[in-house]
């Protein structure tokens, strides 16, 4: 027996385009992306604990998923600054991170630079130029987790280019080729493919995100 098809592959096959696929989901998802938004927009920017515990957030979301970063959040919430390291690890083991040990060492080795990050999010840097400074100075940060934290702390105007947003670029056509690594470069050109999309829909990167993730998950994370 054949089965039904996924909310997701409906979509695709009734999609030409980003921007259709978003008109697809918009009715169902506007709520949630409105209210995840307003969340980002309302982020205290100033508040070192807050952005050190968003940052380690995109740390332990790489590899693994957004809804385990959330569990580990409200599990852990300001012991990302303070708690000892072997308490650290074993409450990333107790919420199932399979890499407790080695992102234990990275969130101890970024507090040492948590202090620096209200001024990267509140000075005179630009989305582009904060993303530099927190790749290199945050260990297990990378472009695209540079870009979730900026995002969700929001400045909107970056895009998180993981694997599913890839996919439906490939998929739609904006590029060749999945990248299989990123320089700043190769991060920025693929960022920029999706600035007239947002445009289109008259919304930000960070924005349009959400409604792609939706698409993907029928779900809005952070």
């Amino acid at each position: 027996m054949a089965r039904n098809p996924s909310p997701f592959s409906a979509r695709l096959g009734l999609a030409f385009s980003l921007e259709e696929l978003i008109d697809l989901v918009k009715d169902e998802a506007e709520d949630l992306v409105s209210k995840r938004v307003s969340q980002f927009k309302n982020f205290p920017r100033h508040d070192v604990a807050q952005l050190f515990s968003e940052l380690s957030f995109c740390v332990l979301t790489a590899n693994w998923s957004a809804q385990g970063g959330i569990r580990a959040q409200e599990e852990i919430k300001e012991g990302f600054l303070t708690m000892a390291p072997e308490d650290l690890e074993d409450a990333l083991r107790s919420v199932g991170h399979r890499f407790a040990y080695q992102r234990a060492r990275f969130i101890l080795e970024n507090r040492q630079r948590a202090g620096l990050l209200p001024s990267v999010v509140n000075g005179s840097l630009s989305s582009a130029e904060a993303r530099v400074v927190l790749v290199k100075n945050f260990k297990g940060i990378g472009w695209k987790e540079a870009s979730h934290f900026l995002r969700n702390v929001g400045l909107l105007d970056v895009a998180i280019l993981d694997k599913h947003i890839l996919r439906l670029m490939h998929h739609y056509k904006l590029i060749e080729n999945i990248p299989k690594g990123w320089t700043k470069t190769r991060y920025e050109a693929h960022e920029q493919l999706l600035v007239p999309v947002a445009q289109k829909l008259d919304m930000a990167l960070g924005e349009m995100d959400l409604y792609l993730w939706y698409a993907v998950k029928n779900t809005v994370d952070k």
